[in-house]
């Protein structure tokens, strides 16, 4: 074996800092797709439920579409296929202000946002219908049903999978590296161009995920011991509320 590993790449020159900024510009990129995704998962989640036709068609579209697309493709879209769309101003002004970390940030977060929506549907059919029914009898319109009764149980109930799906999009931001947000995996691949360290950089790339999903598992399971709601166990219901 010729390779001679020189571990010390990683904290020379400019490595250490290509880490530290693909690092922070993975979490903010992360963090704010998550948001998106969990505002969409949660409103098209609900109306998929509901037993007005009108309202599930549109969200059960958004869902099928979104599951049946390539993120790859969808991130091309965003970059690509969006910025022509907008008026010249605020064109020139993402273009100015990092057009492909929100194109990133808009691509992953609507994609994972109808992964979300399933979760959140499973989460609101796995409540029985009495509790909605009760909320229903004190005088509450649905939505007042969904918003204050429903869908805070609902998403008790969902930690477990949501927590999948977050660490799915955590690492499913390394593909935003191909519109050139310079995220984690942007950079070990520039610190592997610039020191002909594969395997070391590499090496520091999937570490640094590897604790990133630890960490958000180990917060995730004490936000779900901390929320979690005695006695309530999924019914596996399909209907409609």
């Amino acid at each position: 074996m010729n390779y001679h590993f020189n571990w010390s790449v990683l904290w020379s020159g400019q490595s250490g800092a290509w880490l530290l900024q693909g690092l922070v510009t993975t979490v903010e990129l992360s963090v704010l797709a998550w948001l998106l995704a969990l505002i969409l998962g949660v409103i098209s989640g609900a109306l998929r439920t509901v037993a007005i036709p009108p309202l599930r068609w549109p969200a059960a579209f958004y869902v099928e579409f979104f599951r049946n697309v390539p993120l790859l493709v969808w991130m091309f879209f965003w970059y690509f296929a969006v910025p022509p769309l907008l008026p010249e101003p605020l064109r020139e002004w993402l273009f100015d202000h990092g057009a492909e970390f929100w194109a990133g940030v808009c691509a992953l977060g609507v994609y994972h946002g109808a992964r979300f929506s399933e979760v959140i549907r499973s989460g609101i059919q796995s409540i029985p219908k009495t509790q909605f029914e009760a909320a229903v009898s004190t005088g509450l319109t649905m939505a007042q049903a969904y918003r204050l009764i429903v869908i805070p149980i609902a998403l008790r109930l969902i930690i477990p999978p949501a927590t999948n799906e977050s660490l799915n999009l955590l690492k499913n931001s390394s593909v935003a590296l191909t519109i050139g947000v310079a995220e984690l995996t942007f950079q070990t691949r520039q610190i592997e161009t610039y020191t002909a360290k594969a395997f070391e950089a590499l090496t520091a790339g999937t570490v640094i995920y590897l604790i990133l999903c630890l960490a958000i598992a180990a917060i995730m399971a004490r936000v779900e011991r901390r929320f979690a709601i005695p006695g309530m166990i999924a019914q596996g219901q399909t209907g409609e509320f």
